[in-house]
C-alpha cells in the first residue's frame, strides 16, 4: 500500500532553489500534523521541518530562514520550498505524519536532492 508520493528533487546548484511536493494517501489527512524528513548516505534519518494541522510551522535549526513547509488539505498535499541551498543539504527527501504523531505512514521511495556545483 503506498501512502506517500514524494517528488521535486533534482540537481541543483549550491544557492539555489526547489519545491517539493508530497501527496498523502491516509484517511483523515487534515487531523494530522505533518512532516518533511531527510537522509543523507550513510546518516540515520532526521526531521526537517513541520506543519501542524491548522497551519503553524516548526523548523530544524539548520534549515531555519531557508526552507518552508506548508500543506494544502483538500489536496492532501504537502509542500516544502528549500532555499539558498547548501551542500549539506543532499540527501533523500521524505514525508510523513508529524514527529511526535502517535500514526505513521508507510514511508514512500522519497525524492533525491543533490546539491553540488
Amino acid at each position: 500500500q503506498v501512502d506517500v508520493v514524494e517528488s521535486g528533487g533534482g540537481l541543483v546548484q549550491p544557492g539555489g532553489s526547489l519545491r517539493l511536493s508530497c501527496v498523502v494517501s491516509i484517511r483523515n489527512f487534515d487531523s494530522y500534523p505533518m512532516a518533511w524528513y531527510r537522509q543523507a548516505p550513510g546518516e540515520q534519518r532526521e526531521w526537517v521541518a513541520e506543519v501542524s494541522r491548522t497551519g503553524p510551522t516548526n523548523y530544524a535549526d539548520f534549515v531555519k530562514g531557508r526552507f518552508a513547509i506548508s500543506r494544502y488539505n483538500a489536496k492532501n498535499t504537502v509542500y516544502l520550498q528549500m532555499n539558498s541551498l547548501k551542500p549539506d543539504d543532499t540527501a533523500v527527501y521524505y514525508c510523513n505524519t508529524g514527529r511526535t504523531s502517535p500514526y505513521r505512514a508507510n514511508w514512500g521511495q522519497g525524492t533525491q536532492v543533490t546539491v553540488s556545483s
